[in-house]
């Protein structure tokens, strides 16, 4: 079966057992994640959640980019979250690449100059969670009343390490 013909068939068995319409768009626990989009985390089963529970922001390596700033500064504005968790990851594709590298690697492939683009890659887990915690707390954008977590997944064994 090709494979969006699969995924149309899934979503019509999830729909037929759907219950979840009517779910607020607030979320319950008042929590944002920020994470990356590695398909080997799913942040509702890593920390028990239910629809509905928080929001989750994915991208590349989980960066507190400008535009995952803005998606938390939406959360808490107009959707009530209080709380916010950054989530790296071991073993993340973003530690093996370099804005060098990507810059020449688009301008070879495409002929496109992104020289002026940041990727965000990550040297050290570890380093890029406390940037990135600062750079929220520190926004401007971002009330001092927000409590802002940073942890690192594990892949390999599922355990959160929280990061202070």
């Amino acid at each position: 079966m090709p494979l969006m013909e699969h995924l149309l068939h899934a979503n019509e068995l999830y729909s037929e057992s759907f219950r979840m319409g009517r779910l607020p768009r607030t979320p319950r626990l008042q929590l944002a994640i920020l994470t990356c989009m590695d398909s080997r985390i799913d942040p509702d089963r890593i920390l028990g959640l239910q629809e509905g529970d928080a929001h989750v922001i994915r991208n590349a390596g989980g960066r507190a980019s400008d535009d995952a700033i803005r998606s938390l500064v939406i959360s808490y504005r107009l959707l009530g979250t209080r709380e916010f968790l950054v989530v790296h990851h071991t073993d993340c594709g973003m530690q093996r690449i370099s804005n060098d590298r990507m810059h020449q690697d688009l301008l070879t492939d495409l002929g496109a100059d992104v020289s002026d683009v940041d990727f965000l890659p990550i040297s050290d887990p570890d380093e890029t969670v406390r940037a990135d915690v600062d750079a929220i707390r520190t926004s401007p954008m971002v009330r001092p009343d927000i409590n802002v977590h940073g942890f690192v997944y594990d892949v390999a064994t599922g355990r959160l390490r929280e990061v202070v």
